[in-house]
Protein backbone atom coordinates (compact mmCIF):
# COMPACT_ATOMS: atom_id res chain seq x y z
CA UNK A 1 0.00 0.00 0.00
CA UNK A 2 1.31 3.47 -0.94
CA UNK A 3 1.58 5.83 2.03
CA UNK A 4 4.60 8.03 1.32
CA UNK A 5 6.19 9.05 -1.97
CA UNK A 6 9.25 11.08 -2.88
CA UNK A 7 9.69 13.53 -5.75
CA UNK A 8 12.88 14.96 -7.25
CA UNK A 9 13.93 17.02 -10.25
CA UNK A 10 17.26 16.29 -11.93
CA UNK A 11 19.25 17.71 -14.83
CA UNK A 12 18.90 21.26 -16.10
CA UNK A 13 16.09 23.49 -14.87
CA UNK A 14 13.27 24.47 -17.18
CA UNK A 15 9.90 26.22 -17.02
CA UNK A 16 7.19 23.93 -15.68
CA UNK A 17 9.01 21.80 -13.10
CA UNK A 18 7.20 23.54 -10.26
CA UNK A 19 3.90 22.87 -11.98
CA UNK A 20 4.70 19.13 -11.88
CA UNK A 21 5.72 19.31 -8.21
CA UNK A 22 2.49 21.14 -7.43
CA UNK A 23 0.33 18.64 -9.33
CA UNK A 24 2.03 15.61 -7.75
CA UNK A 25 1.68 17.11 -4.26
CA UNK A 26 -1.95 18.15 -4.71
CA UNK A 27 -3.00 14.85 -6.26
CA UNK A 28 -1.14 12.73 -3.72
CA UNK A 29 -2.55 14.55 -0.69
CA UNK A 30 -6.02 15.59 -1.86
CA UNK A 31 -6.98 12.48 -3.82
CA UNK A 32 -5.03 9.74 -2.03
CA UNK A 33 -4.07 10.98 1.43
CA UNK A 34 -0.38 10.20 0.94
CA UNK A 35 2.59 12.02 2.42
CA UNK A 36 4.92 13.71 -0.08
CA UNK A 37 8.66 14.13 0.46
CA UNK A 38 10.57 16.63 -1.65
CA UNK A 39 14.13 15.53 -2.45
CA UNK A 40 16.51 18.44 -2.94
CA UNK A 41 19.00 18.84 -5.81
CA UNK A 42 18.10 15.68 -7.68
CA UNK A 43 19.54 12.41 -6.41
CA UNK A 44 22.06 14.45 -4.40
CA UNK A 45 19.35 15.00 -1.77
CA UNK A 46 19.36 11.26 -1.02
CA UNK A 47 23.13 11.29 -0.50
CA UNK A 48 23.34 13.88 2.25
CA UNK A 49 21.79 14.51 5.63
CA UNK A 50 18.82 16.86 5.64
CA UNK A 51 18.48 16.64 1.86
CA UNK A 52 14.72 16.12 1.97
CA UNK A 53 11.68 17.98 3.27
CA UNK A 54 7.99 17.31 3.71
CA UNK A 55 5.77 18.89 1.08
CA UNK A 56 2.28 20.04 2.00
CA UNK A 57 -0.39 21.82 0.00
CA UNK A 58 0.72 25.06 1.64
CA UNK A 59 4.29 24.55 0.36
CA UNK A 60 3.26 24.34 -3.28
CA UNK A 61 0.46 26.87 -3.35
CA UNK A 62 1.32 29.70 -5.78
CA UNK A 63 4.24 27.98 -7.55
CA UNK A 64 2.39 27.13 -10.78
CA UNK A 65 3.76 30.19 -12.59
CA UNK A 66 7.19 30.10 -10.96
CA UNK A 67 10.20 29.19 -13.05
CA UNK A 68 12.99 26.85 -11.99
CA UNK A 69 12.35 24.28 -9.28
CA UNK A 70 11.69 24.83 -5.58
CA UNK A 71 13.54 21.57 -4.87
CA UNK A 72 16.71 22.59 -6.67
CA UNK A 73 18.44 20.45 -9.27
CA UNK A 74 21.82 19.36 -10.55
CA UNK A 75 23.16 17.60 -13.66
CA UNK A 76 26.40 16.49 -11.97
CA UNK A 77 25.27 13.97 -9.40
CA UNK A 78 24.95 10.45 -10.77
CA UNK A 79 24.88 8.02 -7.80
CA UNK A 80 26.16 5.22 -10.03
CA UNK A 81 29.21 7.30 -11.02
CA UNK A 82 29.52 9.83 -8.22
CA UNK A 83 32.36 12.29 -8.74
CA UNK A 84 34.15 13.69 -5.70
CA UNK A 85 37.58 14.82 -4.61
CA UNK A 86 39.68 12.82 -2.16
CA UNK A 87 43.20 13.76 -1.14
CA UNK A 88 43.41 16.21 -3.99
CA UNK A 89 42.37 13.64 -6.60
CA UNK A 90 39.13 13.25 -8.52
CA UNK A 91 37.53 9.87 -7.82
CA UNK A 92 34.40 8.19 -9.14
CA UNK A 93 32.39 5.93 -6.83
CA UNK A 94 29.20 3.90 -7.07
CA UNK A 95 26.96 5.29 -4.32
CA UNK A 96 23.74 3.66 -5.45
CA UNK A 97 23.60 1.60 -2.24
CA UNK A 98 23.58 4.83 -0.23
CA UNK A 99 20.56 6.01 -2.22
CA UNK A 100 18.76 2.69 -1.67
CA UNK A 101 19.38 2.99 2.07
CA UNK A 102 18.10 6.59 2.09
CA UNK A 103 14.91 5.55 0.30
CA UNK A 104 14.39 2.83 2.89
CA UNK A 105 15.21 5.12 5.82
CA UNK A 106 12.79 7.74 4.51
CA UNK A 107 10.07 5.13 4.21
CA UNK A 108 9.37 6.00 0.59
CA UNK A 109 6.97 3.62 -1.11
CA UNK A 110 7.56 5.16 -4.56
CA UNK A 111 9.68 7.78 -6.29
CA UNK A 112 8.62 10.29 -8.96
CA UNK A 113 11.65 11.40 -10.97
CA UNK A 114 11.37 14.51 -13.16
CA UNK A 115 14.16 14.69 -15.71
CA UNK A 116 15.57 14.35 -19.17
CA UNK A 117 17.57 11.52 -20.67
CA UNK A 118 20.31 11.53 -18.02
CA UNK A 119 18.08 11.70 -14.94
CA UNK A 120 15.62 9.17 -16.32
CA UNK A 121 18.45 6.79 -17.23
CA UNK A 122 19.42 6.87 -13.54
CA UNK A 123 15.75 6.31 -12.66
CA UNK A 124 15.73 3.23 -14.89
CA UNK A 125 18.86 1.90 -13.17
CA UNK A 126 17.18 2.24 -9.79
CA UNK A 127 14.06 0.61 -11.20
CA UNK A 128 16.23 -2.34 -12.21
CA UNK A 129 17.35 -2.54 -8.57
CA UNK A 130 13.74 -2.78 -7.41
CA UNK A 131 12.92 0.85 -6.61
CA UNK A 132 9.29 1.71 -7.51
CA UNK A 133 9.94 4.61 -9.91
CA UNK A 134 7.72 6.68 -12.19
CA UNK A 135 9.29 9.11 -14.68
CA UNK A 136 8.16 12.55 -15.87
CA UNK A 137 9.90 13.82 -19.05
CA UNK A 138 11.49 17.28 -18.86
CA UNK A 139 13.76 19.07 -21.33
CA UNK A 140 13.56 22.31 -23.27
CA UNK A 141 15.31 20.55 -26.18
CA UNK A 142 12.27 18.28 -26.75
CA UNK A 143 14.72 15.50 -27.60
CA UNK A 144 13.39 12.69 -25.39
CA UNK A 145 12.00 9.67 -27.22
CA UNK A 146 8.45 8.29 -26.84
CA UNK A 147 6.71 11.62 -26.19
CA UNK A 148 5.51 14.19 -28.71
CA UNK A 149 6.49 17.07 -26.45
CA UNK A 150 8.24 17.66 -23.15
CA UNK A 151 7.21 20.57 -20.94
CA UNK A 152 9.57 23.54 -21.03
CA UNK A 153 9.99 23.34 -24.79
CA UNK A 154 7.15 25.64 -25.76
CA UNK A 155 8.33 28.36 -23.38
CA UNK A 156 11.86 28.11 -24.79
CA UNK A 157 10.48 28.44 -28.32
CA UNK A 158 8.45 31.46 -27.25
CA UNK A 159 11.55 33.15 -25.77
CA UNK A 160 13.57 32.46 -28.93
CA UNK A 161 10.75 33.68 -31.16
CA UNK A 162 10.51 36.92 -29.22
CA UNK A 163 14.28 37.40 -29.66
CA UNK A 164 13.98 36.85 -33.42
CA UNK A 165 11.15 39.39 -33.63
CA UNK A 166 13.41 41.97 -31.99
CA UNK A 167 16.44 41.11 -34.10
CA UNK A 168 14.45 41.57 -37.31
CA UNK A 169 13.86 45.26 -36.63
CA UNK A 170 17.50 46.00 -35.84
CA UNK A 171 18.79 43.94 -38.76
CA UNK A 172 16.51 45.73 -41.21
CA UNK A 173 17.24 49.16 -39.78
CA UNK A 174 21.02 48.77 -39.96
CA UNK A 175 21.25 46.56 -43.09
CA UNK A 176 22.99 43.79 -41.19
CA UNK A 177 22.86 40.03 -40.94
CA UNK A 178 21.86 38.88 -37.47
CA UNK A 179 22.61 35.41 -36.08
CA UNK A 180 20.73 34.02 -33.09
CA UNK A 181 22.18 30.99 -31.30
CA UNK A 182 19.68 28.87 -29.38
CA UNK A 183 20.05 25.72 -27.31
CA UNK A 184 20.04 22.28 -28.89
CA UNK A 185 23.02 19.97 -28.35
CA UNK A 186 21.99 17.16 -30.67
CA UNK A 187 18.45 18.11 -31.70
CA UNK A 188 17.34 21.26 -33.48
CA UNK A 189 13.70 21.49 -32.41
CA UNK A 190 14.03 24.90 -30.73
CA UNK A 191 15.87 26.38 -33.72
CA UNK A 192 13.40 24.86 -36.17
CA UNK A 193 10.16 25.93 -34.50
CA UNK A 194 11.35 29.35 -33.33
CA UNK A 195 12.94 29.94 -36.73
CA UNK A 196 9.61 29.33 -38.47
CA UNK A 197 7.62 31.31 -35.91
CA UNK A 198 10.12 34.18 -35.95
CA UNK A 199 10.51 34.36 -39.71
CA UNK A 200 14.20 33.42 -39.84
CA UNK A 201 15.61 33.34 -43.37
CA UNK A 202 18.04 30.50 -42.60
CA UNK A 203 17.74 27.78 -39.96
CA UNK A 204 20.80 25.68 -39.13
CA UNK A 205 20.33 22.54 -37.02
CA UNK A 206 22.55 19.59 -36.01
CA UNK A 207 20.52 17.09 -38.06
CA UNK A 208 21.16 18.83 -41.39
CA UNK A 209 24.89 19.47 -42.01
CA UNK A 210 25.37 22.90 -43.53
CA UNK A 211 27.84 24.16 -46.13
CA UNK A 212 29.27 27.59 -45.34
CA UNK A 213 29.40 28.43 -49.05
CA UNK A 214 25.70 27.65 -49.44
CA UNK A 215 24.82 29.86 -46.47
CA UNK A 216 26.95 32.69 -47.84
CA UNK A 217 25.49 32.35 -51.34
CA UNK A 218 22.00 32.48 -49.88
CA UNK A 219 22.77 35.71 -48.00
CA UNK A 220 24.30 37.24 -51.16
CA UNK A 221 21.23 36.16 -53.16
CA UNK A 222 18.94 37.92 -50.73
CA UNK A 223 20.96 41.12 -51.01
CA UNK A 224 21.75 41.09 -54.73
CA UNK A 225 18.71 39.49 -56.32
CA UNK A 226 15.94 40.25 -53.85
CA UNK A 227 17.25 43.67 -52.86
CA UNK A 228 17.01 42.70 -49.19
CA UNK A 229 19.90 44.22 -47.32
CA UNK A 230 19.41 42.25 -44.13
CA UNK A 231 19.07 38.61 -43.08
CA UNK A 232 18.25 36.76 -39.89
CA UNK A 233 19.77 33.35 -39.18
CA UNK A 234 18.99 31.04 -36.26
CA UNK A 235 21.47 28.27 -35.39
CA UNK A 236 21.35 25.51 -32.78
CA UNK A 237 24.38 25.47 -30.49
CA UNK A 238 25.14 21.86 -31.41
CA UNK A 239 25.38 22.45 -35.15
CA UNK A 240 28.71 21.15 -36.43
CA UNK A 241 31.32 23.19 -38.24
CA UNK A 242 31.95 21.39 -41.53
CA UNK A 243 34.99 19.15 -41.13
CA UNK A 244 35.57 20.16 -37.50
CA UNK A 245 32.50 19.00 -35.59
CA UNK A 246 30.87 20.69 -32.61
CA UNK A 247 32.61 23.65 -31.00
CA UNK A 248 33.18 23.02 -27.30
CA UNK A 249 35.15 24.30 -24.37
CA UNK A 250 36.39 22.16 -21.44
CA UNK A 251 33.92 21.20 -18.73
CA UNK A 252 33.84 23.59 -15.80
CA UNK A 253 34.08 20.81 -13.22
CA UNK A 254 34.93 17.08 -13.31
CA UNK A 255 32.00 14.93 -14.33
CA UNK A 256 30.23 17.64 -16.31
CA UNK A 257 29.76 17.51 -20.06
CA UNK A 258 31.90 19.72 -22.27
CA UNK A 259 30.17 23.03 -22.96
CA UNK A 260 29.08 23.93 -26.46
CA UNK A 261 30.49 27.34 -27.29
CA UNK A 262 31.59 29.22 -30.38
CA UNK A 263 29.61 28.08 -33.42
CA UNK A 264 27.71 31.38 -33.63
CA UNK A 265 30.89 33.50 -33.68
CA UNK A 266 32.53 31.18 -36.20
CA UNK A 267 29.51 31.43 -38.51
CA UNK A 268 29.47 35.23 -38.28
CA UNK A 269 33.14 35.47 -39.16
CA UNK A 270 32.87 33.11 -42.13
CA UNK A 271 29.69 34.59 -43.62
CA UNK A 272 30.88 38.14 -43.03
CA UNK A 273 34.17 37.50 -44.81
CA UNK A 274 32.38 35.96 -47.80
CA UNK A 275 29.58 38.49 -48.16
CA UNK A 276 31.08 41.73 -46.90
CA UNK A 277 28.00 42.25 -44.73
CA UNK A 278 28.24 43.52 -41.19
CA UNK A 279 27.36 40.64 -38.89
CA UNK A 280 26.04 40.64 -35.34
CA UNK A 281 25.52 37.68 -33.01
CA UNK A 282 23.19 37.01 -30.08
CA UNK A 283 23.45 33.98 -27.82
CA UNK A 284 20.29 33.36 -25.80
CA UNK A 285 21.82 30.74 -23.51
CA UNK A 286 20.03 30.21 -20.22
CA UNK A 287 17.39 32.84 -20.95
CA UNK A 288 15.58 29.99 -22.68
CA UNK A 289 15.48 27.95 -19.48
CA UNK A 290 14.49 30.58 -16.98
CA UNK A 291 11.38 32.51 -16.16
CA UNK A 292 7.68 31.89 -16.13
CA UNK A 293 6.33 28.88 -18.07
CA UNK A 294 3.75 29.73 -20.71
CA UNK A 295 0.21 28.36 -20.65
CA UNK A 296 1.01 25.33 -22.82
CA UNK A 297 3.81 24.19 -20.53
CA UNK A 298 1.80 24.83 -17.36
CA UNK A 299 -1.02 22.65 -18.64
CA UNK A 300 1.25 19.87 -19.91
CA UNK A 301 3.31 19.83 -16.70
CA UNK A 302 0.14 19.68 -14.59
CA UNK A 303 -1.24 16.82 -16.65
CA UNK A 304 2.06 14.96 -16.41
CA UNK A 305 2.14 15.36 -12.62
CA UNK A 306 -1.42 14.13 -12.15
CA UNK A 307 -0.81 11.19 -14.52
CA UNK A 308 2.39 10.25 -12.65
CA UNK A 309 0.40 9.95 -9.40
CA UNK A 310 -2.14 7.76 -11.20
CA UNK A 311 0.71 5.43 -12.23
CA UNK A 312 1.92 5.26 -8.63
CA UNK A 313 -1.62 4.53 -7.38
CA UNK A 314 -1.97 1.67 -9.85
CA UNK A 315 1.59 0.50 -9.09
CA UNK A 316 2.71 0.76 -12.70
CA UNK A 317 6.38 1.36 -11.95
CA UNK A 318 9.33 1.62 -14.30
CA UNK A 319 7.16 3.71 -16.59
CA UNK A 320 7.15 7.32 -17.83
CA UNK A 321 4.20 9.54 -18.61
CA UNK A 322 4.16 10.85 -22.18
CA UNK A 323 2.10 12.92 -24.60
CA UNK A 324 0.74 11.25 -27.74
CA UNK A 325 -1.44 13.57 -29.77
CA UNK A 326 -3.77 15.11 -27.19
CA UNK A 327 -3.68 12.17 -24.79
CA UNK A 328 -1.40 11.44 -21.83
CA UNK A 329 -0.16 7.85 -22.04
CA UNK A 330 2.64 5.92 -20.35
CA UNK A 331 5.61 4.04 -21.75
CA UNK A 332 8.51 2.05 -20.27
CA UNK A 333 11.25 4.41 -19.10
CA UNK A 334 13.70 2.08 -20.80
CA UNK A 335 12.16 2.85 -24.20
CA UNK A 336 12.47 6.60 -23.69
CA UNK A 337 16.12 6.87 -22.69
CA UNK A 338 19.35 6.20 -24.52
CA UNK A 339 18.32 7.62 -27.90
CA UNK A 340 17.90 11.25 -28.91
CA UNK A 341 14.68 12.31 -30.62
CA UNK A 342 16.09 14.28 -33.54
CA UNK A 343 14.48 16.28 -36.30
CA UNK A 344 13.97 13.93 -39.29
CA UNK A 345 15.32 15.30 -42.58
CA UNK A 346 11.91 14.76 -44.17
CA UNK A 347 9.88 16.20 -41.28
CA UNK A 348 6.90 18.24 -42.45
CA UNK A 349 8.16 21.32 -40.65
CA UNK A 350 11.41 21.12 -42.61
CA UNK A 351 9.76 20.58 -45.98
CA UNK A 352 7.19 23.30 -45.36
CA UNK A 353 9.88 25.76 -44.26
CA UNK A 354 11.81 24.97 -47.45
CA UNK A 355 8.63 25.57 -49.41
CA UNK A 356 8.49 29.19 -48.25
CA UNK A 357 12.15 29.77 -49.06
CA UNK A 358 13.94 29.03 -45.77
CA UNK A 359 17.52 27.84 -46.26
CA UNK A 360 18.85 25.01 -44.09
CA UNK A 361 22.42 25.46 -45.31
CA UNK A 362 22.60 22.23 -47.27
CA UNK A 363 21.23 23.59 -50.53
CA UNK A 364 19.85 26.79 -51.95
CA UNK A 365 16.10 27.27 -52.44
CA UNK A 366 15.16 26.49 -56.07
CA UNK A 367 14.80 30.09 -57.21
CA UNK A 368 18.00 31.16 -55.48
CA UNK A 369 19.82 28.22 -57.01
CA UNK A 370 18.70 29.20 -60.55
CA UNK A 371 19.63 32.83 -60.12
CA UNK A 372 23.05 32.21 -58.57
CA UNK A 373 23.90 30.02 -61.56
Amino acid sequence: MIRRIGILSGGGDCPGINAVIRAVTYSSIVSHGWEVVGIEDGYEGLLRREGTRRLRVSNVRGILAQGGTILGTTNRSNPFAYVSEKNGEVVVDDRSRDVLKAISDQGLDALVAIGGDGSLTIAQQFSDLGVPVVGVPKTIDNDLACTDYTFGFHTAVEVATDALDRLHTTAESHHRAMILEVMGRDAGWIALESGIAGGAHAILIPEIPFDIEVVSQFIRYRERDLGTKYSVIVIAEGSEIPGLGQVTEPAAVPGAAARLSGVCSWLAGQVGARTGLEMRTTILGHLQRGGTPNAVDRILATRFGAAAVELVASEQFGRMVALRGQEIVNVPIRDAVGSVRKVPHNHQLVSQAREIGVCFGDRLPPRANRQTK
